[in-house]
């Protein structure tokens, strides 16, 4: 396989960015994640990848349920935030607001759009781990583009 030409080929495929909201017992976590995509209308189901070593997914393991904050064009600063460990002060998660829904998973305040799931399936393979969650809330805020890796000049792929 020429490596250069997959490389260049699967930085090609479009990504946003999203921060993955999660909770196990009294614990938040925030993180943010860049490969999602809903794969079914009824249910409406989201596949998403995680990566296996860290804390958000072994919140999912634990929950089986989380929030998905959607970030918008111009919101880089923000999921730049949680490309690092979680820390709470109050009512905010890496210096930025929060709430919780359903699941108790938090959801970013300034967000743009949400969504809450319960995780219904896990493929562990490789670094990432494939989960499939059945959609069981949403809101939106503001319509807006969604922020992608592209906009912010970073690859994630190849």
């Amino acid at each position: 396989m020429d490596e250069e030409a997959k490389k260049t080929s699967l930085r090609m495929i479009p990504y946003g960015l999203y921060v993955l909201g999660t909770k196990d017992g009294e614990q938040l976590g925030a993180a943010t994640i860049n490969w999602l995509t809903q794969t079914s209308f009824k249910p409406p189901l989201l596949a998403l990848g995680v990566k296996t070593d860290s804390g958000a997914f072994a919140h999912l393991k634990s929950n089986a349920a989380f929030a998905l904050s959607i970030l918008g064009t111009g919101q880089k600063d923000m999921a730049f935030a949680f490309f690092k460990p979680t820390e709470q002060e109050g009512d905010k998660l890496n210096g930025y607001r929060f709430e919780t829904q359903e699941t108790g998973a938090p959801i970013l305040v300034d967000a743009p759009a949400w969504v809450e799931a319960k995780v219904t399936d896990v493929v562990e393979r490789g670094d990432h781990a494939v989960v499939v969650a059945e959609v069981t809330a949403a809101g939106v805020r503001q319509e807006t583009p969604v922020l992608t890796l592209q906009e912010c000049g970073v690859f994630y792929g190849g």
